[in-house]
């Protein structure tokens, strides 16, 4: 009796993930026949525009006021292999300092 149970779930679970795997895949080729320029207006997990057709921007990109910043948003110093070296030697160095006067207070 117990064998009979499994095989029923084993086939109702077998019949949605088939059904499931069946409908990503009609999905899937329908979005790739779709205008890519096109905004996504039907879809409600997919909504990167507003029902205007504007788009509405990430609001990390937006100041106080929730205007669009106009800055670099990435910006990188570089410095010189010897200057990073030297950096790195300062932070070992401080790490090993703050290790021994732990280890002088425990004792």
């Amino acid at each position: 009796m117990l064998q009979a149970l499994y095989i029923i779930a084993f086939a109702v679970l077998s019949v949605l993930a088939i059904s499931n795997l069946i409908r990503n895949i009609m999905l899937l080729g329908s979005d790739s026949r779709r205008d890519p320029r096109r905004p996504y207006m039907n879809n409600g997990d997919r909504s990167s525009s507003s029902s205007s057709g504007r788009s509405i921007p990430h609001p990390e990109m937006l100041d106080e006021k929730g205007r669009v910043l106009d800055e670099p948003l990435l910006v990188m110093k570089s410095i010189s292999l010897e200057d990073a070296r030297e950096q790195l030697d300062a932070l070992y160095d401080n790490s090993s300092e703050t290790m021994d006067s732990t280890q002088d207070e425990e004792a």
